[in-house]
């Protein structure tokens, strides 16, 4: 048997495991007292997607059989949701007007970009906190849970891109310098309890 960990070969040394769901049983136990999970897996070059996980546990193991699986620790969700933070709080949403006013419409355009870029990280990195629920219990933003916190911040995003386009620079302004912003600080906040 072959088995990859985030790309990497690792030497395996069966004990007393004879199919996938063994081997997979095995890794998380032990992988899961470093506070890690598995977040993917291929098995012989095929993708296994959530619906066809039970359908692989009980295949028999093989010398050529091929299991490459991708692995999440707390510590690199914990690190990916800091540096998130960090690149949120460089970005300067106040200057939105400003930019838009003075006619520098691709300087606030790079800079709505990288707000987008960094809010899509967020979204996707606090999701996967979920895996472990001491952290994503902890996201805890301006008095609540993240869903709550996510369903509101969408509603002033899609506003805030009805806005752009609808040229509308005094509505994208004030959504960016009055809402959006104290958001992002408010996730930054956020985000130190970790």
């Amino acid at each position: 048997m072959v088995l990859k960990v985030n790309g990497q070969p690792v030497d395996v040394t069966l004990e007393d495991e004879k199919t996938v769901g063994d081997v997979l049983k095995s890794f998380e136990d032990a992988i899961s007292q470093n506070e890690a999970t598995t977040v993917g897996i291929v098995l012989d070059g095929v993708t296994v997607s959530p619906d066809a996980f039970d359908e692989i546990l009980g295949k028999e193991l093989e010398d050529k059989t091929s299991l490459e699986l991708t692995v999440l620790s707390k510590g690199e969700i914990i690190s990916a949701l800091k540096d998130i933070s960090a690149k949120m709080s460089a970005l300067s949403l106040d200057e939105i007007p400003v930019l838009l006013q003075a006619g520098k419409d691709k300087e606030a355009a790079a800079l709505i970009d990288s707000l987008a870029t960094e809010c899509d990280a967020f979204f996707h990195t606090a999701t996967m906190s979920s895996l472990f629920p001491d952290v994503y219990g902890k996201l805890e933003i301006d008095g609540t849970d993240f869903l709550g916190f996510f369903k509101d911040f969408l509603q002033i995003l899609s506003d805030f891109k009805d806005a752009m386009e609808g040229n509308d620079t005094v509505t994208v302004g004030d959504l960016a310098e009055y809402e959006i912003g104290p958001r992002l600080k408010a996730v930054t906040q956020a985000i130190t309890t970790l």
